[in-house]
């Protein structure tokens, strides 16, 4: 017996937030025949790639009252990928030869700023944009239908109805503190990587930074050129490479925090204390949704976004409520440029869902998975290395398109290895110019059609 496709529709669709992640469902719904209102709180697109100087007044990121910057930039952060991988796959990142356009293989975060804002103005997504206009709750209505209420400039509320809602809001602004034993009595001086703009304010200072990811290595190595000493926590070092930092005559790499006491002695687990000024947690962030009311079918525990099939939608919601950009340790755009075609799609019933009752027992299976391999909960979305491909290449499959270019995998995976053998230098000195080949003979080709 045959089952009947359901004709294909359009939606009024909500999209929550003009960064990456936005700026790619915005075009991928309109695409698909979506009618789109984006919400932004900021005066312009590019998300977290928007620069400001400012900090909050709370450095460490905990006062739930303090007044939130959302960007986590530094000045000097460059990106730690090529952009030849960085791009949408139909809007390659290529260099720009006009002035003022940084046309390095890793190029500085206002590059990847501009990338966004040309992405949007070629595909007419800023007309789409509502600027300065916060989300304040987006629930489900006694229609079945989502209510969003939102606040622009003049600080009115206003409701309207949408059919979905996807979720883009980012996750680098609410920052995760790592616990340490005795914190509450040290003298020192704390904050968040979310606050870190330049190394000056730590001059002849002793910091320990916690935390030895992109953000921790970069900004270990840079405040090394003012600080007195910089002692880096991690929980991901092999005893054998603890020590001193070749390279360099003020770094030192430990275990993590054992505990900090009165005196300003801050121990680590390999026995080694410093007195240090500053502790500087480069601990990462949690998911953050303030706005959003589920009654319970959303929740986050342990910093794991649950239940969520494939990270991207809620079984008891789907396909009205979605998320897209939930994953980390990834190449960020083209998996969000994935995840949202595979929503446009499914909203437009051109894609079929599983039932809710399969995808929860996915979503049961991909936890127990978890457990098993003894990974704790708060790595749940953290695909890195293979897995990543792996979660692209089934949601280009569920589109019904060709999977992700080889060599993007070959060049992430040099990337990578080079960032951890050349961590100072990886960015300007490679070997993967047959790689680089192939990404543009792609772009040309992608260029002409």
């Amino acid at each position: 017996m045959s089952t009947a496709i359901p004709p294909l529709a359009s939606r009024n669709v909500a999209v929550i937030g003009a960064g990456a992640s936005g700026l790619a469902a915005a075009r991928e719904l309109r695409r698909e025949g979506h009618r789109v209102v984006v919400f932004e709180r900021g005066d312009q697109v590019g998300g977290t790639w928007i620069y400001t100087p400012n900090v909050e007044s709370d450095l460490l990121g905990t006062n739930p009252d303090r007044p939130v910057v959302h960007s986590s930039l530094y000045q000097s952060l460059r990106t730690n990928l090529p952009r030849e991988i960085m791009g949408f796959q139909d809007y390659p990142f290529v260099k720009r030869e006009s002035n003022g356009r940084d046309g390095r293989r890793f190029p500085g975060h206002k590059e990847v700023l501009m990338y966004l804002q040309d992405f949007a103005s070629a595909f007419g997504i800023n007309e789409l944009v509502r600027f300065e206009t916060e989300v304040v709750s987006a629930k489900l209505a006694d229609s079945g239908k989502w209510r969003v209420r939102s606040r622009g400039r003049g600080g009115v509320g206003v409701d309207e109805i949408y059919d979905a809602v996807v979720v883009c809001n980012g996750h680098f602004t609410q920052p995760r503190i790592a616990d340490i034993p005795g914190i509450n009595v040290w003298p020192g001086k704390q904050m968040h990587s979310h606050n870190y703009r330049t190394p000056e304010p730590f001059q002849d200072q002793v910091v320990v930074v916690i935390g030895n990811a992109s953000s921790g290595v970069d900004i270990s190595i840079e405040i090394s050129g003012v600080a007195k000493e910089v002692h880096v926590a991690s929980r991901s070092v092999a005893d054998d490479k603890l020590g001193k930092l070749p390279g360099f005559e003020n770094m030192w790499l430990h275990s993590l925090i054992d505990s900090v006491h009165e005196d300003g002695r801050v121990v680590f687990k390999d026995g080694n204390a410093v007195c240090a000024d500053v502790i500087l947690h480069c601990t990462g962030y949690k998911y953050h949704f303030p706005f959003l009311e589920t009654n319970g079918a959303v929740t986050v525990d342990d910093n794991c976004v649950e239940p969520l099939y494939k990270h991207v939608f809620p079984p008891a919601l789907a396909p009205w409520l979605s998320f897209v950009g939930i994953p980390w340790k990834v190449v960020p755009f083209i998996m969000c440029e994935l995840q949202s075609k595979w929503i446009a799609g499914i909203l437009s019933n051109r894609i079929a869902l599983p039932s809710k009752e399969e995808m929860m027992e996915d979503v049961k299976a991909f936890y127990s998975s978890l457990e098993i391999s003894g990974m704790p909960k708060r790595y749940a979305h953290c695909l890195g290395k293979g897995q990543q491909w792996d979660y692209n290449n089934w949601i280009a499959a569920q589109c019904g398109i060709p999977p992700v270019e080889e060599w993007r995998q070959k060049m992430y995976e040099a990337a990578s290895k080079s960032r951890v053998l050349k961590p100072v230098a990886y960015r300007d000195h490679w070997e993967d110019d047959d790689l680089v080949l192939q990404a543009q003979q792609d772009f040309s080709r992608c260029l002409k059609s």
